[in-house]
């Protein structure tokens, strides 16, 4: 049979045909967005078992998201008989690696029933370290080392190996064994460890490793360009044999660098497997041209990319629209305005998404469409699995299957209030500290010592015989029958039940994750608590709900809308000012993150910009990002502008509305070169180093430094831009 004829190439183009029946091996397939990438990760696995080229077990196919995982199951399950994908394995990295880490926890030295902890839990450990250690957590923040932790291990730097150049990295070295330590007491795993324990474990114990080269032969694994050296290593790892890697990939997309994702992936690729082969997708099947032209626009000025030319077969299409407000209040009144006005065009709330840079910025937009009447939704709000009652539920069946989980433990051993108070918690920590024990377990020696009053030895006596019985009962009864009995032990349920608005609104959300645990009565409780932990935000998007969709640029990928208005388009916001003051990699992210948000929109495309915007109780004049200036007059409408004027703020001395979109950028004068090579430079944030290269590219000087500190490595700025200042040595 011709290929092109073959039902599952029937309805793809040339260029998604050729990546999808390439011969095993390693292949990187770099998609533009909308180009289909899903489709053909899906239909590649779909032709690899259709055409009996290897068996479904065999095959691991990674995602970043639960969403997506279920996506492709449900395509191959409608592409194929059901039967011929059994077997097959497909999943989130973090929900892969908890898998084998259950199956291998003997050899990986862990016990079997480890809980996972979500970041708040994560959060409470590392407040307890920095309380136990006597810090100060006003000058050593518990998110700030959070983050110096995770960065680590993204990196797979043990607490050994962590490198001390400063006073606060010896710090973050203490707190890195003493948080690691409290893991393991715990019996948990945070989500860096899912990925870093099996990269140990298989450095350690080779016949584990050759067991899972031969189970997965064949992976496939999509958004390649946000996989972080943990996640590469692992890749590796498992592939060096069979040396069957295909990726999907697109560097234009990168957009998480803060949470490990690593561009360089893309080159260790072509170096570690010099017999890649490559495929470009550029067909477009989401935007218009207009808005794909805008985009391009964009992001064409990023150095380091594979130039794509997007098309579509949907020519034309309405010009960006483009919106000059007064401030942000102003800002948010013409995005509501124009929701109305383009439902009476037959558009619906729930095909309309609002994109800004920070969390911070929704505010303005929430009053406005309350006030409008408008209903809306808010991605990166309090998700469902992270509210109060619902996290003080879940921390009940995490006593069930773990008694030893201590930050588990102090949330719920006195809810409902049962008279344990903080006198008595610091008596069993102590016990703990003296025995090496969980605070269960201290609480239990502490109730046969008898040396507590009677009313709080009972209380504790009461409250660890419950968790004994249900950890007991744990395999024995259902999730969801595990769930009513906790409630009816604790009396749960009359606790919240407050005879007000909002406890009636807080025993809906513990209905809501009843209903959860009754679909899947045959699921243990361990892999219930393991699904809920790597459960995301996109996961609990609800698609149906007819809402504007109200989110961040970062929260956008992946999702599409007709209609999509970008706000906040000014120098500072977009680009953030710290990437000013950073990288050109820094720069070139916050460029990445406009494109990602632009190439959402399928028909329509709003950005806006405003003259003033309130900060932390300040007034300021901004400027229109040096980004709009990138954008073709051709893609653009008629600029609208704000409805106050702006001619008399005297303080206001950038170029008036109608020219600030003409001006050069400040970025991009023509210089004089100030750096050479070998030339000893000062960066504020990176500290000391030399310089690598200079050279003038595009009336820009762009610089190479390579920094003294091991931890920065070489960086690329633009002069004009960068905190960078020649000094003497000597």
């Amino acid at each position: 049979m011709n290929n092109e004829n073959h039902p599952l190439l029937r309805e793809l183009n040339a260029q998604q045909r050729a990546a999808i029946t390439v011969p095993p091996g390693p292949v990187l397939v770099l998609a533009g967005p909308g180009s289909g990438k899903t489709r053909v990760l899906t239909h590649r696995v779909a032709w690899l078992l259709s055409m009996e080229l290897v068996p479904p077990w065999q095959v691991l196919a990674v995602t970043f998201t639960n969403k997506a995982a279920r996506e492709m199951r449900k395509r191959l399950d409608g592409m194929l008989e059901r039967t011929a994908s059994r077997g097959l394995s497909i999943g989130t990295f973090h929900a892969t690696c908890a898998r084998i880490l259950r199956r291998e926890a003997e050899w990986a030295g862990l016990d079997s029933d480890y809980v996972i902890f979500d970041s708040a839990d994560q959060l409470s450990a590392m407040k307890l370290v920095v309380k136990e250690l006597g810090l100060d957590d006003k000058r050593y923040r518990p998110r700030a080392l959070l983050g110096a932790v995770s960065r680590a291990k993204n990196e797979l730097l043990l607490p050994a190996d962590y490198p001390v150049h400063t006073y606060y990295d010896e710090i973050v070295a203490r707190v890195y064994r003493r948080y690691q330590e409290m893991l393991r007491e715990n019996s948990a795993l945070d989500f860096d460890d899912l990925l870093v324990e099996p990269v140990r474990l298989f450095r350690a114990t080779p016949e584990v490793l050759e067991k899972y080269r031969q189970r997965f032969r064949y992976i496939l694994v999509d958004e390649f360009q946000d996989t972080n050296m943990a996640q590469y290593t692992l890749l590796r790892q498992l592939s060096q044999e069979h040396r069957s890697l295909y990726v999907v990939a697109d560097e234009d997309q990168s957009i998480y660098s803060w949470r490990g994702a690593d561009t360089r992936n893309i080159h260790r690729l072509r170096e570690d497997y010099p017999e890649l082969q490559e495929f470009l997708l550029e067909e477009n099947y989401r935007s218009t041209q207009v808005i794909l032209n805008g985009a391009q626009a964009i992001i064409a000025h990023n150095l380091e990319r594979t130039p794509k030319s997007l098309f579509t077969r949907r020519p034309g299409g309405l010009p960006i629209a483009l919106h000059e407000a007064y401030d942000e209040e102003e800002e948010a009144d013409f995005v509501a305005r124009e929701v109305q006005a383009l439902q009476r065009a037959n558009y619906t709330p729930g095909d309309v998404a609002v994109m800004y840079r920070t969390n911070a910025q929704s505010r303005a937009l929430e009053e406005a469409f309350v006030h409008a009447n408008i209903p809306y939704r808010l991605i990166g709000g309090t998700r469902f699995y992270s509210r109060k009652e619902v996290k003080d539920v879940l921390a009940f069946l995490r006593l069930a299957q773990n008694p030893d989980d201590n930050v588990s433990f102090l949330r719920v051993v006195n809810l409902p209030a049962r008279g344990i108070g903080a006198r008595t918690l610091a008596k069993v920590a102590a016990q703990a500290e003296a025995q090496q024990s969980s605070r269960y377990r201290a609480a239990m020696a502490l109730v046969a010592q008898g040396t507590l009053s009677r009313r709080t030895r009972n209380a504790l006596q009461v409250f660890t015989e419950l968790v004994t019985a249900w950890h007991e009962a744990r395999e024995q009864l259902p999730v969801v029958q595990l769930l009513d009995r906790i409630i009816a032990d604790t009396g749960y349920e009359s606790y919240l039940r407050d005879n007000t608005d909002v406890g009636e609104s807080r025993w809906e959300n513990i209905l809501a994750l009843r209903a959860v645990t009754a679909e899947a009565p045959e699921l243990l409780l361990r892999d219930f608590l393991t699904d809920v932990a790597l459960v995301a935000d996109v996961d609990e998007l609800d698609e149906r709900v007819e809402a504007v969709t109200l989110l961040t640029l970062h929260s956008a990928k992946g999702l599409e809308y007709p209609v999509v208005f970008i706000t906040g388009l000014e120098d500072g916001m977009l680009p953030h000012s710290r990437s000013l003051d950073d990288s050109l990699q820094a720069v070139a992210e916050e460029r990445r993150l406009l494109y990602v948000g632009m190439t959402r929109a399928k028909e329509r495309l709003y950005l806006s910009y405003a003259f003033l915007r309130h900060w932390y109780g300040n007034t300021e004049p901004s400027l229109p990002s040096r980004f709009l200036a990138d954008l073709p007059p051709e893609v653009l409408g008629q600029p609208s502008k704000p409805k106050r004027s702006v001619q008399g703020a005297n303080h206001w001395s950038a170029p008036r509305w109608g020219q600030a979109l003409q001006r050069q950028p400040e970025r991009r004068p023509a210089v004089q070169q100030r750096f050479h090579r070998g030339q000893h430079v000062s960066h504020r944030r990176f500290g000391e180093g030399a310089v690598q290269d200079s050279q003038i590219e595009g009336g820009e000087e762009l610089v190479t430094v390579l920094f003294f500190d091991n931890r920065v490595g070489v960086k690329q700025f633009l002069a004009g831009l960068a905190p960078l200042e020649p000094f003497s040595k000597h």
